[in-house]
């Protein structure tokens, strides 16, 4: 078996692994970069037509997200997940390529106007649409096989709805080796989800780092923190904004104002509305609300038996459309305002803060991981003015953070997590995490278990066989190319197009000699008429 890492090496967006073994290669998660990049990623070295499957971890668009760009490339194989998985990813990546539609509407006026390239984006809702087709919906613990030689099974990572840790056993050469992906590891305690599960052993462990250098504390008490920020902002009269991810910890912050209404915990205002504004958290929502019950919690599922959706409650109101957006900011009553994106890098969160930053009586409060050079590590890092859509807006507000509520599992969760295994890997791969962090979590992981660890840049490859790297990834930073170095949109259309021949190609290699002769005659022809 051989493992080349692709993306989320030495930083912690863009899972991306492709993994050879019985003669097929796969990918373990096909995730977009968000936030600044520090490395450039290795290209992916086989035509994505070639790929025999792809395994999902989970429906974060930083590890689905470009799945749809691989099908616009020519991509047509399955796409195995967790069932909660598939029915997430059916609305997230729509919005993604909603977004990136939307996005080359905007580029290309501008573009047209200065008589530029047109851009292309990376993929369009055709392509997302065609995506979702290839899911093949799996439950956790249950072994498939979509490969001979090849087994594969999914185990709860307590993440996501249907977020996994994925086993992966290959059978060749007269030997068996398996390699565990963690996928995104859990924080404990946390509502609606258990708590994640360790696999049982592992030849090779490939684990994320987000958290890997520090740790969440003492157990907080989520709901006292948040009854505290509420009391005091609407003592003030002002609104508590919550840039929150649409999928996960949107429902998550619900579930929580559920208990805060059903005791009365607040005092003076305990009719508060709360808005969900963003129409993917809306639907992420109703998915969360809908047939679930394998992927919850017993104490969701005990709520359930009672007749008590989890995360719904009265003064619960959504906004879907922009006016429903719009006239959110509009009313002077102190509210909660629950919208997307959860780094502030995009969305209707950005339209709140420009109404709400300035306002001093007013509260933005993170309940997540913000990347570095996100819009919402700026605010946590103190400061004191920030620009939103060619403005300069003062930062008034209080700007709070709730403890302990991260989606990840801090450095002795996943050590933790690693000692559950009762067979302890010989070698861990480090990645997910910034660009120090995983070097400081793998001599972590030395340091605990005795076990060989390291993080891998892009562009490392490693076979099993040989228990060694072949080749060694490229730890160079991004440099900023000048402009006419730059590929232009036109010419990232072209390669897409040879990508897809490349793939239609590598479909007809058992065709009759007759067709693959008339196929290479057309090609050879294409060619001669552009070779200069």
């Amino acid at each position: 078996m051989k493992l080349e890492f692709i993306g989320a090496a030495h930083e912690v967006t863009g899972s991306c692994t492709l993994v050879s073994a019985c003669g097929k290669r796969f990918l373990v998660d096909c995730g977009m970069e968000q936030g600044k990049d520090l490395f450039e990623n290795a290209e992916l070295p086989v035509a994505p037509g070639s790929i025999d499957f792809i395994l999902l971890t989970h429906a974060h668009i930083d590890h689905s997200g470009k799945i749809p760009e691989l099908v616009a490339r020519g991509y047509s194989a399955p796409v195995y997940a967790t069932g909660a998985t598939h029915e997430l990813c059916k609305i997230m990546l729509m919005d993604s390529a909603h977004i990136a539609e939307q996005e080359a509407v905007w580029r290309n006026r501008k573009a047209k106007r200065s008589g530029k390239e047109l851009y292309v984006p990376p993929y369009t809702v055709q392509d997302a649409q065609k995506a979702l087709t290839l899911f093949r919906p799996c439950s956790y613990e249950k072994t498939v096989s979509p490969a001979n030689g090849i087994s594969v099974r999914f185990i709860d990572a307590g993440h996501l709805l249907g977020s996994a840790s994925i086993e992966i056993t290959a059978e060749e050469n007269g030997g068996k080796t398996t390699v565990v992906f963690s996928g995104d590891v859990g924080n404990i305690d946390r509502p609606l989800i258990n708590d994640p599960v360790s696999p049982k052993k592992a030849d090779y462990l490939v684990i994320e780092s987000t958290y890997g250098d520090r740790l969440h504390g003492e157990r907080s008490d989520y709901v006292s923190q948040l009854v505290h920020v509420l009391q005091e902002t609407f003592d003030r009269g002002g609104n508590v904004v919550i840039p929150a991810f649409a999928v996960g910890r949107t429902q998550e912050l619900l579930y929580l104002l559920r208990v805060v209404k059903e005791r009365g915990l607040i005092h003076g205002h305990g009719d508060f509305p709360v808005y969900v504004d963003s129409p993917l958290a809306v639907s992420a929502t109703e998915i969360y609300s809908g047939e679930m019950e394998e992927y919850y919690d017993p104490e969701a599922i005990e709520l359930l038996s009672k007749g008590i959706n989890p995360i719904k409650f009265p003064g619960l109101r959504v906004a879907v459309t922009s006016e429903e957006s719009i006239r959110i900011n509009q009313d002077p009553d102190p509210k909660v305002i629950l919208s997307a994106s959860g780094m502030c890098e995009a969305g209707r969160i950005r339209h709140h803060l420009k109404h709400n930053l300035w306002r001093k009586e007013s509260t933005v409060l993170f309940v997540g991981y913000q990347t570095e050079g996100t819009l919402g590590r700026l605010l946590i890092d103190g400061a004191k003015d920030i620009k939103l859509f060619g403005e300069e807006i003062k930062v008034n507000a209080a700007i709070e953070q709730m403890d302990g509520i991260s989606g990840h599992a801090d450095r002795d969760m996943l050590l933790s997590w690693i000692g559950g295994f009762e067979t302890k890997p010989k070698r861990v791969f480090v990645n997910h995490g910034s660009d120090t962090v995983c070097d400081i979590f793998a001599n972590a992981v030395e340091e605990r278990f005795s076990i060989p660890a390291m993080a891998p840049y892009s562009g490392a490859v490693f076979d099993t066989a040989l228990d060694s790297f072949t080749q060694e990834g490229n730890r160079r930073p991004i440099e900023k190319k000048p402009a006419k170095e730059r590929e232009s949109a036109m010419y990232q259309k072209l390669t897409a197009a040879i990508g897809k021949l490349a793939a239609i190609a590598e479909r007809w290699k058992n065709g009759s000699n007759k067709d693959l002769s008339k196929f290479a005659d057309q090609i050879l022809a294409l060619c001669k008429k552009w070779d200069r």
